[in-house]
């Protein structure tokens, strides 16, 4: 029976906290609020127990009916709990979301200032001893004094060593066997700097060891101090990279010797006063004598240092910023923007700096002194390697790629093609890189998390949407410069002898080439703004209504469109053709899929539409011919002008550059008119296209030569004059004009 009750006592003791849980989650409390779960020590006992109990015979009996006995028991009643609903969060306006906002940050920095008003005034008063406070200050003296004389005396013995540097490497620049050894040099003498400085606080660590005089309060202050030497320190090397004013050889910028003096001496001092003031001063007068002299000590280096700042800014403006416009005017038209833009504000941008230095170091001296040096130099870095990366950019835009001169006459627009898409493609990753550095500066400020931004839903999805975009772009710029490339190519003609593709073809493949691109182009767009989230349903159905709307405004252009693609279509007439359209004779310069552009001899240029056509002739097609009719004189012998005729013609055709002209034979017709002063002789050809007039005016002048030496008479009138006193009248031969009738 005790091994029963035990047996018990340890099923209760284990089995209580699964109650206990039932039990609170009925009341709302949490399980371990209700009772604590059992030992380890507890639970073995109770196994012990239950192998014990399972061991004996009669015991296990007991047990199975206690366990029956317990089955057959009904359970207690469940009662049901509601619980309220709890309401819904009511959706706020933007002034309101703006409201609780400004409400959260005023109310944090108005509890900021009331915490520094009670440090000030109501913080407790600290006892003053001299003897601790002077024999800290002895030993912390002596840290200072030999860790500045050890930096001092490095930076000294590595002083010819930056000068040889520096001469070498401009010596390397001005023979211009490589620019890399110049900037080699400075990256390598600020990485020296950095070293000794680490070596210097190595040596500084070790004397503080031994000169804290085994008490911790010293051993704090001097690590307080060492702490403020690195990271003053650190930017002071960084000033130096900047001005280098005892080595001008490896001042990386055109910066005089007095300006690069002037501001490495007052930016050095304003570093040094802001970090062993905050980091250093500080701390320590808060500590040794009492929190309100520490108060009072932070704000008044604050005050020096933003007055300070404010007044170095103001009273440089002008120079600097005449110094960034000429810097703007040296540098590409991309960065020039940028600089001009700074040139106009960096006075409050500055300014904001220290006027936001000056109110975080008063609620928080040492880290918002860390907390603006690294953000600062995070800025910097973002700065300068985007810099880097957009001037490889623009460097890169500005070349061209050249292909070889086969590849370029059998792709004519290939080559351009090409780098007008390898430079919208750098352009726009130009543009990536300068957004990627704002939200990079933005999350060096704490203003923007952009890290977290990156993997929550908001980013990946804008992630998402750019790469989809570029790929989109990608693929339509290699669609169109393939299916543009393979157009142009049959429109060329070939090295190998292919001939260039008729006139019918070329203007096809210009009108397809052109349909093409306004295809491409359009569902270009549309994939475009379906990817940005614009619901492209409404614009293609408005764009079915617009168009039908259009169509019944527009069918003067839809008839020209039609009549034009099956003039096309028919090889009516093509560019470069001889044709007369109604009144307009001239070559066709252009043909689009509404119009046609036709120049006349006389230069004048006329778009004629298509659906204006209606008849219209083609001096180009196949053949060019002619028919020359010469008028002899009456009196002359019908043979002998025939055969001066043939003569001419015969002179004509012997010569090898008219001949090539002349297709077949000419044709002679012989005498073909007849009137009372002349008859007609009648001779045809039969050119090639557009050369009929170039054989006519040869002819013209070869029958001339002819008829003059066989002394064949043109034409003239007899005109009767009637003399009107005598009555009779006499005849005279006159030269008039053959039309005119006889008096």
């Amino acid at each position: 029976m005790p091994w029963i009750v035990l047996l018990f006592c340890s099923l209760f003791s284990l089995s209580l906290p699964i109650y206990a849980a039932d039990a609170a989650s009925a009341s709302g409390q949490p399980a371990s609020a209700a009772q604590p779960s059992p030992t380890l020590e507890e639970k073995k006992a109770a196994w012990g127990a239950l192998a014990d109990v399972l061991d004996n015979e009669q015991s296990r009996n007991e047990l199975i009916g206690q366990l029956r006995k317990a089955a057959a028991t009904p359970p207690p009643e469940q009662r049901l709990t509601l619980t309220p609903p709890q309401p819904e969060d009511e959706e706020k306006t933007v002034l309101e979301n703006v409201s609780d906002v400004s409400r959260q940050y005023g109310g944090a920095l108005a509890q900021r200032f009331a915490q520094l008003h009670r440090n000030i005034t109501s913080a407790p008063h600290k006892a003053f001893n001299e003897k601790t406070f002077f024999n800290a200050l002895s030993h912390f003296a002596m840290l200072a004094v030999a860790v500045f004389a050890c930096y001092l005396a490095l930076r000294a013995a590595a002083g010819p060593l930056y000068k040889r540097m520096g001469e070498w490497g401009r010596r390397k620049n001005r023979d211009r066997s490589s620019w890399l050894h110049l900037p080699a040099m400075i990256v390598g003498a600020f990485i020296i700097d950095i070293l000794l400085l680490a070596l210097t606080l190595f040596i500084g660590q070790i004397l503080s060891d031994s000169l804290n005089a085994g008490s911790r309060t010293i051993a704090r202050q001097q690590g307080l101090f060492l702490n403020a030497f690195a990271l003053i320190e650190f930017f002071k090397a960084i000033l130096r990279l900047i001005f280098c004013p005892r080595y001008p050889s490896l001042r990386p910028f055109n910066i005089s010797d007095t300006r690069a003096r002037y501001w490495n001496r007052r930016l050095n001092g304003l570093s040094s006063l802001t970090g062993y003031g905050l980091l250093v001063a500080v701390p320590i007068i808060s500590n040794q004598v009492n929190v309100q002299v520490g108060a009072l000590s932070n704000v008044l280096i604050m005050s020096c240092i933003t007055v300070w700042a404010l007044y170095l800014i103001f009273h440089n403006k002008r120079e600097i910023q005449h110094n960034l416009i000429q810097l703007a005017e040296r540098s590409m038209a991309f960065f020039s923007l940028f600089i001009r833009a700074f040139a106009l504000i960096w006075h409050w941008v500055a300014s904001l700096y220290f006027i936001v230095l000056f109110f975080l170091s008063l609620f928080d001296p040492g880290n918002s002194l860390k907390f603006m040096m690294g953000a600062s130099l995070h800025s910097l870095a973002i700065v300068g390697i985007a810099a880097f990366i957009s001037g490889l950019l623009s460097r890169w835009i500005d070349k061209k790629i050249t292909l070889s001169a086969q590849v370029q006459h059998n792709y004519p627009e290939l080559q351009k093609r090409l780098n007008g898409w390898i430079s919208a493609g750098l352009k726009l990753a130009r543009i990536l890189t300068v957004c990627v550095a704002v939200m990079l500066l933005l999350n060096a400020w704490h203003l923007f998390d952009f890290w977290q931004w990156l993997t929550n839903d908001t980013g990946k999805k804008t992630i998402d949407i750019i790469i989809r975009i570029v790929l989109i772009l990608l693929f339509s710029a290699v669609g169109w410069t393939l299916l543009a490339s393979l157009i142009e190519n049959r429109l060329s003609s070939d090295i190998h002898g292919r001939p260039l593709p008729s006139a019918r073809t070329r203007t096809l493949l210009t009108l397809f080439r052109n349909a093409l691109a306004v295809v491409i182009s359009t569902i270009t767009v549309m994939i475009l703004l379906s990817e940005i989230g614009v619901n492209i349903a409404p614009l293609l159905a408005g764009a079915g209504a617009l168009g039908l709307a259009v169509s019944f405004g527009s069918q003067t252009l839809v008839k020209d469109i039609i009549t034009g693609v099956f003039i096309q279509f028919e090889n009516g007439m093509n560019t470069g053709d001889l044709v007369t359209i109604g009144p307009i004779t001239g070559t066709v310069e252009r043909m689009s899929i509404r119009s046609v552009g036709v120049r006349q001899d006389t230069g004048a240029y006329h778009i004629i539409p298509w659906s204006s056509i209606t008849t219209f002739a083609n001096f180009v097609r196949g053949i060019g011919s002619f028919v020359a009719n010469y008028d002899v004189d009456r009196g002359e012998d019908v043979e002998r002008a025939n055969q001066a005729l043939k003569e001419a013609v015969d002179a004509l055709m012997r010569q090898e550059e008219t001949r090539m002209l002349v297709i077949g034979e000419p044709a002679f017709s012989g005498l073909v008119g007849l009137t009372n002063t002349a008859f007609t002789l009648r001779v045809s050809f039969t050119t090639q296209p557009l050369k009929q007039w170039a054989v006519r005016f040869a002819l013209d002048a070869m029958v001339k030569k002819y008829f003059d030496l066989a002394g064949i008479r043109a034409p003239v009138q007899t005109v009767q004059v009637i003399d009107s006193g005598g009555g009779h009248a006499a005849s005279t031969v006159a030269t008039l004009p053959s039309s005119d009738p006889t008096i």
